[in-house]
């Protein structure tokens, strides 16, 4: 069931919470984290379905704030808070309360999550789609652990790469870093067995992809070589290859599913590199919310290539 408030405050939100906790039959909340979504109207329906199917492996409390990035918002106007509030049900494991602010409170947000935090566990702040270019250093980032953004979800992915490294904070991360777990851990499999001096390397990706310069950049450390990028038609990542005096070691996703590995002198082998879902990526953040310094060394090393 979900409860509709209009123009309330804080304090009649976090107690509609636990009203709408009680009624679902749960006298205490079971949530592991507070997961708080930064969004405008249109990113809201995508963005709480990952949350809520993350939720199944990660009960939370899901605080999704609508407004607070709207441009150009009037100090003038008065502040205004209505909420929806749900606990179990449709909404999946967890409570969560929509958060739709308006006028001079839109500025302050901030001062709305914060009595709603549940005490003693972690906060991650989510951006699904445009994020500041500090996250670090916003108010509902400071709030967080662990901040999540997607550089893949905006329209200009590359830049937004570029502004998440220059205000790179330990805890921060970016999905499109997340969606690369599977393609580094085959190639990490494959370039354990024995390989003679890596003479060039390439990552074939669609253009304006973020994944593709940052893998790039995570193989161009671990090889020690220049790593080239080279423009397909997609989906995303498409192909990997590394080629030595004796053996040519290739990772090819043409259709976004399965991957071909192949290397010279040995069978090909078929491997699921499926692209997962926002959800997907979600749950494997919250699986660890300690400072994740691989991404930190490839983000870097954006830059340097």
């Amino acid at each position: 069931m979900t409860l509709r408030l209009d123009d309330v405050s804080a304090s009649q939100v976090s107690a509609a919470i636990a009203d709408e906790r009680r009624r679902a039959g749960a006298s205490a909340s079971g949530s592991v984290l507070t997961l708080v979504i930064v969004t405008e109207t249109e990113g809201l329906r995508d963005a709480m379905l990952a949350a809520q199917e993350t939720a199944s492996e990660h009960p939370m409390r899901i605080l999704a704030v609508v407004g607070s990035m709207t441009r150009g918002a009037s100090r003038r106007t008065p502040a205004r808070l209505d909420a929806e509030v749900s606990a179990g049900g449709d909404g999946g494991p967890g409570e969560s309360a929509i958060l739709y602010m308006s006028g001079a409170l839109s500025h302050n947000a901030d001062s709305v999550v914060v009595p709603l935090l549940l005490p003693d566990t972690p906060v991650v702040t989510w951006w699904p789609t445009a994020a500041p270019r500090n996250v670090g250093g916003d108010p509902l980032g400071l709030l967080a652990t662990r901040r999540i953004t997607d550089s893949a979800a905006v329209s200009q992915p590359m830049r937004a790469l570029s502004g998440r490294l220059d205000s790179y904070l330990p805890g921060d991360t970016d999905l499109a870093w997340t969606r690369l777990t599977p393609w580094r851990s085959c190639l990490a499999a494959a370039l354990d067995q024995p390989l003679d001096r890596v003479l060039s390397a390439s990552v074939e990706v669609e253009p304006s992809n973020p994944s593709g310069p940052l893998l790039a950049a995570w193989l161009r450390q671990r090889l020690k070589t220049p790593v080239m990028l080279r423009r397909t038609k997609g989906p995303g990542v498409t192909g990997v290859t590394i080629t030595t005096k004796h053996t040519e070691l290739v990772l090819h996703r043409p259709d976004g599913r399965k991957a071909r590995l192949t290397r010279t002198s040995q069978p090909a082998r078929t491997v699921a590199l499926p692209r997962r879902k926002v959800g997907e990526l979600l749950a494997e953040e919250l699986r660890r919310l300690d400072p994740d310094p691989v991404y930190a060394e490839a983000l870097r090393g954006v830059a340097e290539g």
